[in-house]
């Protein structure tokens, strides 16, 4: 038997171990309500693609030197089995084979728009502005955004995000672009990232806070999207053609996720740590427009998870607490969060990198707050 005495007598290590337990059964929340739920998410209602119910969409591009990508991603895009479709290209100022890419493929694909840039006319910083122009130039109410390094699981990609629109209040769709496995350490961190971005925005969707989404796997209406106002409040930040639009113009009754197995996306892991890490500090570089009650939320998971571990380790240096209890607290945390990330990996194709979720978690901990303490500047031009 445990010997509590000493414990029981320590009023600031009683304190600690209720913060422990406190930090663990939010966790265990967490990791429930965002990882297992999202894995385990499945479609109500008639899931059905018959071609008399699909209407018709445009898919926008915008490009800049992405001739290699198009070459590889962009005939997935245009063989898609859709009845009426179109896809729309803003090349953005390449000066590589783009344009030549594109003119080819217009030969023998007439539903391919091409929307051409010779000249920098953008005013303002990031994609928004070439964005927007392929979103006018759009013939179709209901869009979806991707990127040119983004490839589609199969040819149903356009027929899975449109079930998205079943229920007829729906303006924005949440979707899912996922990491293609590597056998590496980069390619595991990559994985892991992606994967437990995508539960933390899906999810809070699923319970009804929806705040971001991915422009890898966007869609929305174009009337809606000029209705809201486009880019306009924002388009003094370089970053935001995804986060900040959602953020301002999603609710619980406008936005549905769509993470059915063909409605998912893939894209290539990154080639080396600096590029990873500099698309990272872009995802969070627009952070600092979301309202501060908001922003806690969003790293309240962190937060928490750096507390249960400092206190934890607290705990065994204060000695009062037998340290078999406090491994059994780390153990049962560990054991759960790799069960429900398990659904995650299920779901989006992940391999087994749920099998270190725990350790990779401390790593992502440390590498948040870093990201958080050093925010982009806001004075980029056009980058993917």
């Amino acid at each position: 038997m445990f010997d509590f005495s000493h414990f029981l007598t320590d009023t600031y290590a009683v304190a600690l171990a209720a913060v422990l337990l406190a930090a663990l059964i939010y966790l265990s929340l967490y990791y429930g309500l965002y990882h297992f739920r999202v894995g385990r998410w499945k479609r109500k209602g008639d899931t059905s693609t018959g071609q008399a119910t699909l209407p018709p969409v445009s898919v926008v591009l915008t490009a800049r030197n992405d001739a290699a990508w198009l070459k590889e991603n962009l005939v997935y895009l245009l063989e898609q089995d859709y009845p009426d479709f179109e896809v729309v290209v803003v090349d953005y100022l390449s000066h590589d084979e783009t344009q030549f890419v594109l003119k080819l493929l217009k030969d023998y694909y007439p539903h391919l728009k091409i929307v051409p840039f010779k000249e920098d006319v953008n005013l303002f910083q990031g994609k928004k502005y070439p964005l927007s122009i392929g979103i006018k130039s759009a013939a179709n109410d209901i869009l979806l955004l991707a990127d040119p390094d983004c490839t589609p699981k199969n040819l149903l990609w356009l027929r899975g995000m449109v079930r998205g629109y079943a229920d007829k209040g729906t303006q924005i769709v949440l979707g899912y672009c996922g990491m293609k496995r590597t056998k590496t350490l980069l390619g595991a961190l990559q994985q892991y990232d992606t994967l437990s971005y995508g539960s933390q925005y899906l999810g809070s969707a699923l319970l009804g806070h929806p705040y971001t989404g991915s422009g890898r796997n966007l869609s929305y209406r174009r009337s809606f999207f000029f209705k809201q106002g486009a880019f306009i409040s924002h388009y003094d930040v370089a970053d935001g053609s995804d986060d900040l639009f959602v953020y301002q113009n999603a609710d619980r009754h406008n936005t549905a996720i769509c993470i059915d197995s063909d409605a998912c996306l893939t894209t290539e892991p990154r080639k080396n740590f600096r590029l990873w890490h500099d698309e990272r500090r872009h995802r969070v570089a627009t952070r600092n427009r979301h309202r501060l009650a908001d922003r806690l939320r969003e790293s309240m998971p962190s937060i928490v998870g750096v507390l249960f571990y400092v206190i934890a380790v607290l705990l065994l240096l204060r000695g009062t607490l037998p340290w078999l209890v406090v491994a059994a607290a780390v153990a049962v945390k560990w054991a759960w969060q790799i069960v429900c990330f398990s659904r995650l990996t299920k779901r989006f194709d992940g391999g087994y990198v749920h099998l270190a979720a725990p350790l990779l978690e401390i790593y992502f901990i440390l590498a948040n707050t870093i990201l958080i303490l050093l925010p982009l500047p806001n004075n980029r031009k056009f980058k993917k």
